[in-house]
């Protein structure tokens, strides 16, 4: 974290954390993606992408917007799950704004023990009901809006559609009225508190995902071992994880096809992202049932 020049700061300067949270696929990394300006949480069509809290800093000369993503709250079965619920149940202990992100079509009690324990905070409460896009009518809005008004009596509501960047510009207004008056937490220029390495497992993790079916991708995990930037290029060697053997196998694909097809997609995207040339290079272990071991999510980063 960089020295402040309090100096620097104007009157008035306000700065504080803004947690998102929420139930799996209701466009939680959509939002904060939005909300941020810059794409740093996976986003595919299936639930629980994202495994860490990943925070996403804006600045202006007048505030500082610290977003947390967190992931989809829900009920833990192994181990990772649950380190990825304390994240979620964390995000509730720790921000000067919350945001409880939903769509058109989930059940209010849904994960109703969760729900329960946003409806006690103390702290502002938005609430964001997205994919607005999908209803026909107002009608639909308005029995939707109800519902939760009932619900989370407390919270402010936002409708918004987060990839068409319907309201969303009147949701970050409401959030810096709503910061408290502070210096910022972090430097100016500082875009997200997390390493590069990170960003890139992420961009690997994302392409898994799409790239492969059912259980596979979600017993991965990627670890960056080498990181070497020099001015013009960046040189990268990642390890695959994954449970079984057979897990092994269906990743490299036949003659190597689907790993070499992984490779190609994640280069294209971190080369997207650091703004240089990348040479990737994709290595596949066996780690058998990591998800269900202290040491190793101790060692992937899900246990202090």
């Amino acid at each position: 974290m960089e020295e402040k020049n309090i100096n620097a700061i104007p009157a008035g300067h306000r700065a504080g954390f803004v947690n998102i949270v929420g139930n799996p696929n209701v466009g939680k990394s959509t939002l904060m993606n939005d909300l941020v300006g810059e794409r740093l949480s996976i986003i595919t069509s299936k639930a629980q992408t994202t495994r860490h809290r990943i925070m996403g800093i804006v600045n202006t000369p007048e505030y500082q917007i610290v977003y947390s993503d967190t992931p989809g709250v829900l009920k833990p079965k192994y181990k990772l799950q649950e380190s990825m619920l304390n994240f979620s149940e964390g995000a509730l202990t720790d921000a000067d704004v919350l945001v409880y992100v939903t769509d058109v079509v989930e059940d209010p009690e849904k994960n109703k023990e969760f729900l329960d324990r946003v409806a006690r905070e103390k702290i502002p409460v938005l609430l964001v009901i997205n994919k607005v896009d999908l209803l026909t009518g107002n009608a639909q809005l308005e029995e939707i809006v109800d519902k939760w008004h009932t619900r989370l009596p407390q919270a402010e509501i936002f409708p918004t559609s987060a990839t068409e960047h319907f309201n969303v510009d009147n949701l970050k207004k409401r959030i810096v009225e709503l910061l408290p008056v502070s210096p910022p937490f972090f430097g100016k220029d500082a875009l997200t508190d997390k390493p590069a390495r990170f960003f890139v497992t992420e961009i690997i993790r994302e392409k898994l995902l799409l790239d492969y079916d059912k259980e596979i991708p979600y017993s991965t995990e990627v670890i960056v071992e080498k990181f070497d930037e020099k001015e013009g290029a960046i040189h990268i060697m990642a390890v695959i994880y994954v449970e079984r053997d057979s897990q092994k196998g269906i990743i490299i694909g036949k003659g190597g096809d689907k790993i070499k097809k992984v490779g190609i997609a994640a280069r294209h995207d971190i080369e997207k992202f650091f703004g240089k040339k990348v040479f990737l290079e994709l290595f596949v272990k066996v780690e058998k049932d990591w998800r269900n071991r202290d040491k190793k999510l101790r060692e992937f980063g899900y246990m202090e």
